[in-house]
């Protein structure tokens, strides 16, 4: 596999870590899918999510697999009022990436990253390593404090 940006970052910052391939497809991009055939825990798997604030601009959501993003937690900790996930339309101008391969390491600019605190609970996290069907296994907290991501409740559970 050619690196990507995000891989280039890691190894530059010395965070040990592992890559899983899935198989792509482009009709099923769901987070239950990717953990289901690769025999992972769902909270395990970690979605990126870019968001919008009315007061900040872009800012990177990482939320588990099995919990959807609280648009009003981020807004909060992001010193916003409101938030709102990035039109798909402006996700490739804004971040370099395209839907299914967005990591939240090496976009065009570098955004402020919140990560949620369900993390913590893991001794590793899969999180897109910028490519479809690539994930990167790392430890949450050598990740975040590598890269200065914000430790923030920003998930909450799907009914």
């Amino acid at each position: 596999m050619t690196k990507t940006n995000a891989l280039r970052l890691l190894d530059k910052a010395g965070v040990p870590y592992r890559l899983i391939s899935y198989a792509y497809a482009a009709e099923n991009l769901d987070v239950a899918t990717i953990a289901a055939d690769n025999q992972l825990a769902l909270g395990q798997v970690f979605k990126t999510l870019v968001c919008t604030g009315d007061k900040t601009g872009p800012v990177v959501a990482i939320v588990p697999g099995d919990e959807s993003l609280d648009l009003k937690a981020l807004a909060r900790v992001s010193g916003n009022k409101k938030m709102a996930l990035l039109p798909l339309k402006d996700l490739t101008p804004t971040t370099g990436y395209v839907r299914g391969g967005c990591s939240p390491l090496g976009m065009k600019k570098r955004f402020p990253v919140y990560l949620d605190e369900g993390a913590r609970q893991w001794p590793e996290i899969l999180v897109n390593a910028g490519a479809r069907g690539t994930l990167f296994a790392a430890d949450p907290q050598i990740f975040a404090a590598a890269f200065g991501l914000v430790w923030a409740k920003i998930g909450e559970g799907v009914p």
